[in-house]
């Protein structure tokens, strides 16, 4: 039995040993699991950012159409009441009796 109990401190020495290999093991693996879900995460915060540039370049598209449309528009509205009223002249001068 002296035997054993000389062993005591160096069994004692083992299993702290081992206790803290097995919470080395367990943080590793919080970390590794932590790693993982930061990755996915990360994989999809740039897949939403592919999308919302891909909604940008539509959004900027569409911005300088319609200041192109800004321009075209009053302008469009002119030449065609300026049509209008060339179509209408005859008709106009008609009513108003001019010419006739």
């Amino acid at each position: 039995m002296s035997a054993s109990m000389a062993d005591y401190p160096e069994r004692l020495n083992l299993a702290e040993q081992v206790a803290r290999i097995e919470r080395s093991q367990e943080e590793t693996r919080k970390s590794v699991a932590e790693q993982h879900k930061l990755m996915a995460e990360q994989s999809k915060l740039l897949s939403e950012e592919r999308k919302l540039s891909s909604e940008q370049i539509k959004l900027l598209a569409e911005a300088g159409n319609l200041r192109v449309s800004r321009f075209l528009t009053p302008t469009a509205a002119v030449v065609a009441a300026i049509a209008a009223l060339t179509a209408a002249a005859p008709v106009l001068v008609r009513w108003f009796g001019g010419g006739g």
